[in-house]
């Protein structure tokens, strides 16, 4: 940003929302300009970004949000989260505006743990959380070099904005907090999020498409590229869903490296809205398999539809390539239509992985969460909402046995598969529970007679 005026604020003690949002706001109604923290520590409640500014954390500065949900009642937004409408640094209708440098924002998650479950594998959250920074229906939006540590919960929400950069952004949450998304494009259109580095317990680089108050998509999400990032991610590390309420088209996943993670690709369509033209390419993965209280484990690629609400059939996914992909997982690669509206069209080109054994098993079932049952699940069946349910069976709703145990890769439903130097390398003799057969493809024929596999 070209800034045309410089304000510098001194850390003091005490609460310095009042002095810091002052500034931003002048700034602004004199056309723009850099407000830069200088070294120490900046406490604030909840700040409110205006067109044309800059805010910049110099290198030494670290700004501390005050840990409490209460002081973000009056930076309020409009598409809620985990029941979450506030975020600690949030901007409305804004152009031109930015967060950068080399501080440090120490958002103070550990004030929002209630609980352990050790039986899931993750903390308990407060039920009110708020995100790190949300900024919605903005223009040129720049966020770069700043290091963010222990989220509460998403860590960059972008809602219905436009011409979207975030580069050399450093991510690194708690690994056992649920929701703690690292960054999130919900219908954005024209983005990229480049040289990266994510490390959270949630989805490492997620596109969605909400829902806003009236039910209805916020938007769509389109032309998005994501390269040269590393995550490690306890859910998926980059993925497109579950939100799934508009449409998503024209998504380039590239160059990226993706460690110690659960699922490391993944496609989830759940509420209507069509996924179509994505590509994932020149990517390294190491997926690990994770306690059932995780979505996946250890998926190298998960590809799925489900009719979460029947009133509101899912989206179909179209035109999918992945393609140079190497690396090891404990898991297989699923790609399934649970859902009338499909999968067609998709291509697998020059995928080389190991395939391996994990200590838990849970790699051993396939995976169809969110399901409505975890929309609201029952006071007596153990659970989370959007999380995990446990039926009657103390099974968790939505983790399926494969056929015959688990392959390489299995196909359900989808229309129109090319697999073109697949190579997955496999233990022998093979554990048990495990499917002898490599590559399983299930469909149903044209006349809805039965299915067949080979």
């Amino acid at each position: 940003m070209n800034a045309t005026s410089l304000v510098a604020i001194e850390a003091l003690d005490g609460d310095n929302t009042d002095r810091v949002q002052a500034a931003i706001d002048s700034l602004s109604a004199f056309g723009g300009g850099r407000l830069e923290l200088l070294a120490g520590i900046h406490n604030c409640r909840g700040l409110r970004l205006r067109s044309g500014v800059e805010l910049h954390l110099a290198a030494g500065a670290i700004l501390r949000p005050v840990a409490d949900y209460a002081a973000y009642v009056h930076t309020t937004v409009s598409v809620i989260a985990e029941k979450s409408d506030r975020g600690m640094i949030v901007a409305r209708d804004a152009r031109r505006i930015s967060l950068t440098g080399t501080g440090r924002i120490e958002a103070g998650c550990e004030s929002f743990i209630i609980g352990d479950d050790e039986s899931v594998g993750t903390f308990v959250p407060a039920e009110y959380r708020p995100r790190v920074v949300v900024f919605e229906s903005c223009d040129e939006v720049e966020i770069s070099s700043i290091h963010i540590c222990r989220s509460p919960m998403w860590t960059l929400h972008f809602v219905n904005c436009t011409d979207v950069s975030v580069r050399n952004v450093t991510i690194d949450n708690d690994r056992r907090l649920p929701n703690t998304d690292g960054i999130v494009l919900d219908a954005c259109r024209g983005a990229i999020i480049e040289d990266c580095r994510i490390s959270t317990a949630d989805d490492g680089v997620c596109l969605k498409t909400s829902a806003g108050p009236d039910g209805r998509a916020i938007g769509r999400c389109e032309n998005i590229l994501v390269r040269r990032c590393a995550v490690e991610s306890l859910s998926c590390a980059l993925k497109i869903g579950t939100e799934t309420h508009g449409d998503v088209t024209n998504v380039m996943f590239e160059d990226c490296r993706i460690s110690s993670s659960n699922r490391a690709l993944g496609i989830f369509s759940r509420d209507g809205g069509r996924i179509s033209n994505v590509r994932f390419s020149k990517i390294s993965v190491e997926c690990r398999e994770t306690p059932d209280g995780f979505w996946g484990s250890g998926e190298a690629l998960t590809v799925n539809v489900v009719d979460r609400v029947s009133e509101r059939p899912a989206g179909a996914i179209e035109n999918l390539v992945v393609e140079d992909v190497t690396g090891r997982m404990e898991g297989a690669i699923t790609i399934i239509a649970a859902a009338t509206s499909g999968i067609r069209n998709v291509s697998l080109a020059r995928i080389a992985l190991d395939q391996q054994p994990g200590q838990l098993g849970t790699g051993r079932t396939y995976d169809l969460r969110p399901t409505n049952a975890d929309l609201a699940p029952m006071a007596d069946g153990g659970g989370r909402a959007n999380a995990w349910t446990r039926g009657s069976d103390g099974r968790v709703i939505g983790l399926e046995d494969y056929p015959g145990g688990m392959p390489a890769v299995y196909v359900a439903g989808v229309s129109g598969i090319a697999m073109n130097e697949v190579r997955i390398t496999r233990p022998a003799p093979l554990p048990q529970g495990w499917n002898a057969i490599d590559v399983v493809m299930e469909t149903t024929p044209p006349d809805g007679s039965g299915a067949w596999q080979n």
